[in-house]
């Protein structure tokens, strides 16, 4: 499976064009909703991504399932090169939209401990806050 498509591309990398034109204006970071959903097939481990520079690095939400989501980068091309058992690898969750923008999914995730249980809870709007920043 194909984890970035080129439209995809171009949309994380105007993500991360407008972030550092942000900070170069001494202006707050955007809080992009997030773009695209990773995960392993054969376990919790679970990505959201906003940006993606030019040299393949990606920023967003990482949730490996140890318990501690936490914001950051992480490579793209490390994602393409995980081989599962089975013949599997990392894919891309073809059906995924972003409703929120990213610091929210974050701090969902954090009061969960899981990004799968953070995403759960903010869609039954269970969370302050949530329910206001729906489109």
């Amino acid at each position: 499976m194909i984890l970035v498509t080129p439209e995809l591309r171009d949309r994380l990398r105007a993500n991360h064009r407008a972030r550092c034109e942000a900070l170069r204006r001494g202006e707050p970071a955007p809080d992009p909703m997030p773009m695209v959903r990773f995960f392993s097939p054969l376990g919790p481990a679970t990505w959201l991504a906003t940006e993606l520079d030019e040299d393949g690095i990606l920023f967003g939400l990482a949730d490996l399932g140890f318990g501690c989501p936490e914001l950051g980068s992480f490579a793209l091309e490390e994602l393409e090169s995980i081989q599962l058992p089975f013949g599997l690898g990392i894919e891309r969750d073809i059906h995924f939209e972003g409703e929120f923008p990213l610091s929210v999914y974050a701090e969902a995730a954090s009061r969960a401990g899981s990004l799968v249980e953070g995403e759960r809870i903010l869609r039954r709007g269970s969370m302050p806050g949530a329910s206001t920043l729906s489109p």
